[in-house]
């Protein structure tokens, strides 16, 4: 290995006391390929073996954990305790390879597809995403937003039992947990919106309840990771600013990470602070040292990667890049960096084991990925 890539492979144990070997994380990252009835398939299993192998943790594609939360086709369950053994096969998997196995929670809100849910798509409000096609969501009653905070914790319990490692809630990407934090999404005058600091109670309800559980029935670590999405595009959306306030909260919750979502590592907010820093830089400075941030977005190379750890950011995560090149961290590792593949080819689904939908996303989808 060339001595300047060192630092990707120190280990790092966190909060929880589960100890990662690396600082090279998988993305989480949908597949579509679950089987109908909510079971994790034969072509993710191999997917996601085929890339366990190298990195430090493996942070699944989302799982949703109410009936009423699934938020696309081909999406593998967790809201029954009969989907258990599923959810053990895929982590005995990711494990067998020496990475972390992370389940991702959540669910879909008013992003999930009507014909999904048999037509009862929620939110925190009855309002519509700003995005063509998207309906008008049943604004959640005060029982029911309790009844999903205990959802995400069973979630937590079946994740415990499979045999994973941590659970990371998704309170990104606009999804249900971001609905409720978001202005735009969340127009509600009770307990649950209204201010700042009252559409922050679901996001932390949701934290609350899933470290209790794990308190409760982990017999050895298991982490609790947050992703979030720094800012929303609509004029009344979440700023950089009101995400900072959420961050302050978080940071205080003992998590074991705080998870960015972003396209580009490097991006710069958009507005509600300063924007000649980085969101990174931003977020480091309110986050400190009360939990690690992994950061994302366009990291291709081990030098991006370094650079992107000489931020602070002790954890990188790699999204597409480990779909091009599963091999990644095997690469660098053993010096051999100069044969990290950075696009691929119509030939390459089968080498790669990607499953059909997903490899027909990839291809149809101009711009997603540099398919040569």
């Amino acid at each position: 290995m060339d001595a300047k890539y060192k630092a990707l492979f120190e280990e790092l144990t966190l909060r929880s006391g589960v100890q990662l070997k690396n600082r090279v994380v998988m993305a989480p990252m949908t597949n579509f390929a679950s089987n109908d009835d909510g079971t994790v398939s034969d072509s993710e299993v191999q997917y996601y073996r085929r890339r366990a192998n190298g990195v430090g943790t493996v942070i699944t594609a989302c799982t949703y954990v109410t009936r009423n939360g699934k938020g696309f086709a081909g999406e593998f369950a967790g809201h029954t305790d009969e989907i258990i053994p599923s959810l053990r096969r895929l982590a005995t998997a990711i494990k067998e390879q020496g990475a972390r196995a992370v389940l991702q929670i959540f669910h879909g809100g008013r992003m999930c597809p009507p014909d999904l849910v048999d037509g009862d798509v929620v939110s925190a409000s009855a309002i519509a995403a700003e995005q063509e096609g998207s309906v008008v969501p049943r604004a959640l009653s005060d029982e029911e937003i309790q009844s999903i905070v205990r959802d995400f914790g069973e979630t937590t319990r079946r994740a415990i039992e499979a045999g994973y490692d941590g659970v990371e809630i998704h309170g990104a990407n606009g999804y249900l947990i971001q609905q409720f934090f978001s202005a735009h999404s969340n127009r509600r005058d009770d307990r649950w919106g209204g201010s700042l600091e009252r559409r922050m109670a679901f996001p932390l309800a949701v934290v609350d309840e899933v470290q209790r559980v794990v308190a409760q029935h982990a017999k050895q670590p298991f982490l609790v990771g947050y992703r979030f999405s720094p800012e929303e595009p609509e004029a009344v959306g979440i700023t950089m600013a009101d995400t900072l306030k959420l961050l302050e909260a978080l940071a205080d919750k003992n998590l074991d990470y705080l998870h960015v979502s972003l396209m580009d590592f490097w991006s710069h907010p958009r507005r509600g602070v300063d924007d000649s820093r980085t969101r990174i830089e931003w977020i480091l400075q309110t986050v400190g040292d009360r939990a690690p941030v992994i950061g994302v977005g366009s990291i291709h190379t081990a030098d991006d990667a370094i650079k992107a750890l000489n931020t602070g950011v002790p954890l990188i995560a790699l999204g597409r890049e480990l779909i091009v090149e599963p091999d990644w961290a095997q690469k660098v590792a053993e010096g051999r960096e100069s044969e990290i593949k950075t696009t691929i080819s119509k030939d390459d689904q089968e080498r790669l084991l990607i499953p059909d939908p997903l490899w027909q996303a990839i291809i149809n989808t101009p711009g997603w990925f540099p398919v040569v």
